[in-house]
């Protein structure tokens, strides 16, 4: 079970990659200046953090066997659940909004950017496919952690 929890936090990063990816390349830390993105780099960024410190834990947890690790890497989860969270609540109406903000979601060009929060260009399918692998992920580390399942 360990092995399986390692392969769906290593997917679920890809999927937080390529999120923190989008909203950077599309301006979110800039943004954070004109109040236009709804994700506070603090929340971002401790999110990360969080999961790659716990992620490296949880690969250490895998090669070394040790309880106290699995029960660190899941304590790390708890936190980046919470702003997870945080996250998909400040991103939700930012979505309700692509869909009757028309032309203002297709602006380009210099500055365009600025008018349109960065999360909006998240793909739904992907910001899905990263929360249900992070659900999966945290009941498989605390199964493991509970010694259900072997290891």
């Amino acid at each position: 079970m360990d092995i399986a929890a390692l392969i769906a936090w290593v997917v679920t990063a890809l999927g937080g990659f390529y999120m923190l990816g989008t909203w950077i390349q599309r301006g979110g830390i800039r943004q954070q200046q004109t109040g236009t993105s709804r994700l506070p780099a603090p929340v971002v960024f401790g999110h990360f953090a969080l999961a790659a410190i716990g992620l490296v834990v949880w690969i250490i947890y895998v090669v070394a066997d040790k309880s106290a690790l699995a029960w660190t890497a899941f304590g790390l989860l708890l936190p980046v659940a919470l702003l997870g969270f945080v996250m998909l609540a400040r991103w939700m109406p930012v979505y309700r909004d692509r869909a009757t903000a028309g032309a203002a979601t297709t602006a380009t060009g210099p500055g365009a950017e600025g008018t349109v929060p960065a999360e909006r260009h998240f793909p739904v399918t992907v910001v899905l496919a990263h929360g249900l692998l992070a659900v999966v992920t945290l009941v498989l580390v605390l199964l493991t952690a509970l010694g259900i399942g072997g290891s």
